[in-house]
């Protein structure tokens, strides 16, 4: 059974790594810190300068079962790799139940990415309506606040 963390994440996948910088600037002016901020995508030059622009950092690099090798940053990434660090086994379609997403829901996020997308994530529990509302005004495709944890 897979771990479950308590932390709340707002999520959604754009289409690709120009999209989610629009976005992501959105979420900045909004007042969102960059620390509360994770961004998931395949491997790539763009992937990388997305993650050293947004984040101030190069993303890790982690190789994934279902969508190859991907770059990450930020807290959803610890919370997804739980304490036997198996986001890389399971992918984002067997982790996303740690932070309050249905099965389904990790599929879908894990299919999107695989094609390129960018996930990008939020950890702001008083502001998740708001991340929400701005992450769909922006492309942010399939965008939803994990809601599941600990209440089914």
């Amino acid at each position: 059974m897979v771990d479950v963390d308590a932390e709340r994440f707002t999520v959604g996948v754009f289409q690709d790594a120009a999209w989610a910088r629009k976005g992501l600037s959105a979420l900045k002016a909004a007042g969102i810190p960059a620390e509360a901020l994770s961004i998931i995508a395949k491997e790539s030059p763009e992937a990388q300068s997305l993650l050293q622009e947004t984040l101030g950092a190069p993303g890790d690099r982690l190789e994934t079962a279902a969508t190859g090798p991907i770059v990450a940053k930020g807290p959803l990434v610890p919370a997804l790799q739980g304490s036997a660090r198996d986001l890389g086994a399971l992918g984002l379609a067997g982790t996303m139940r740690r932070v309050g997403f249905q099965p389904h829901d990790g599929r879908i996020f894990e299919a999107l990415t695989a094609r390129g997308g960018v996930l990008v994530a939020i950890r702001s529990e008083p502001l998740a309506a708001d991340a929400l509302a701005i992450l769909l005004s922006y492309g942010g495709g399939n965008a939803a606040i994990g809601a599941w944890t600990g209440r089914v």
